[in-house]
């Protein structure tokens, strides 16, 4: 974020500012303009804040999760807050800023259905809201979270389904970097609930293993329909675990091959949560990897059409004149910076008191380009190779 060089900074709505940046980070035509802020926000962007001040960010499923769960989580976040303030404050300016954190962990809606919470307190200001995006519990003490930490988190966000199939039983979880959910389906799971469901019997059933062989596909024709009952409602990519006769069975008769990401042959009967996770993650990588990959592409398109800036003073002046449809930056790329005028920064070299000290200019584009109506992506560090950690593709 900004800072003028005397340590006083600016404070912007949290939620007008990230909220919107959510909705844009799912839909990249969608735009924030500032005519459609309210009052009280405007009140909040002209307010100044004083040292300390806290934000904590915290995962806050009251819908999915024990409210004393919760409520427990927060106050040991608090507590953790009491403590540091006091250790770094004298008690008068830190007793300001706790009482409104305590007051802002009182008021909290337990109704609601989003993902994650922020509450932010300082001597002047204090706020409370509420995100759609999954988060990292995080503390910030003296120092406004970087806007990349929501965007990477919405971004990093993947959720899955694994379909664990063997001769006897089927299985469904839902699977993300939490939570490992098992999905019961009103369809059979257990072959010996359908074993005599069989057609009337045959000359051909004199064989046992012609037998097995039918009840099979029958058994993972339920599996395939329970498959397409949870994908209704959770339309995730789909990974399918099992033995190689039970996936060579199952995918001549599977109807949601479109939803299938791939499928991770061997014996996963027994395998805990942990094991599981272990041998989806070279899936997960090389998926990210593929889509890392296409955005250098996408960045090789532009640079043949003219389209393409690189270097973070250029960036920053493109992202002003808000011709900005993606920007592509390596997720721990920063860059301290001194704001000579609008669009025109340098690199800070700590001179000069008068000018606008900048952190963190990559957050301050970052922000920039969410709230133009473009989109960012970030990938590996060192995966951006000519384009040195950062390059903005323009609309026009």
């Amino acid at each position: 974020m900004i800072l003028p060089l005397s340590g006083v900074t600016e404070i912007a709505d949290y939620s007008q500012r990230l909220n919107c940046m959510v909705n844009v980070a799912l839909d990249p035509k969608a735009i924030c303009m500032n005519k459609s802020i309210s009052p009280e926000v405007m009140e909040v962007m002209n307010a100044i804040s004083y040292l300390p001040s806290v934000s904590i960010i915290m995962p806050f499923e009251p819908k999915t999760n024990l409210k004393t769960e919760l409520t427990h989580k927060l106050k040991i976040a608090g507590d953790k807050v009491e403590q540091q303030l006091f250790e770094n404050y004298d008690h008068e300016k830190a007793s300001v800023v706790i009482n409104k954190l305590r007051n802002l962990l009182s008021i909290l809606n337990y109704d609601t259905d989003k993902k994650s919470v922020v509450l932010y307190a300082s001597s002047v200001f204090e706020k409370v809201f509420y995100l759609d995006i999954p988060v990292e519990e995080k503390i910030i003490i003296d120092e406004s979270f970087e806007i990349r930490d929501l965007v990477y988190s919405k971004k990093n966000f993947y959720k899955y389904l694994v379909l664990i199939l063997s001769a006897e039983w089927t299985k469904i979880f839902l699977v993300d970097a939490k939570q490992f959910t098992r999905v019961k389906t009103n369809a059979p799971d257990n072959v010996n609930t359908i074993w005599n469901d069989a057609p009337s019997k045959t000359a051909n059933f004199t064989d046992p293993s012609y037998r097995k062989e039918v009840m099979l596909d029958k058994f993972l024709k339920y599996a395939d329909e329970g498959l397409s009952e949870v994908l209704k409602t959770m339309s995730y990519p789909v990974f399918v675990m099992g033995a190689d006769r039970t996936i060579g069975h199952f995918r001549k008769i599977t109807g949601n091959a479109q939803h299938i990401l791939d499928y991770v042959h061997g014996s996963y009967e027994e395998s805990t949560e942990v094991a599981i996770r272990f041998a989806l993650e070279p899936y997960i990588d090389a998926g990210r990897k593929e889509k890392q990959l296409a955005f250098i592409g996408q960045l090789n398109s532009a640079k043949n059409t003219g389209k393409l800036v690189t270097g973070v003073e250029n960036i920053w002046s493109e992202a002003c004149k808000k011709n900005c449809r993606l920007l592509v930056v390596e997720k721990n790329f920063t860059y301290a910076a001194q704001k000579i005028s609008d669009e025109i920064i340098v690199p800070y070299s700590g001179i000069g008191k008068n000018g606008i000290f900048i952190k963190d200019a990559v957050d301050d584009i970052i922000e920039k380009v969410l709230l133009n109506g473009g989109d960012v992506e970030f990938v590996d560090e060192g995966i951006m190779g000519e384009y040195k950690k950062i390059a903005l593709i323009q609309y026009y």
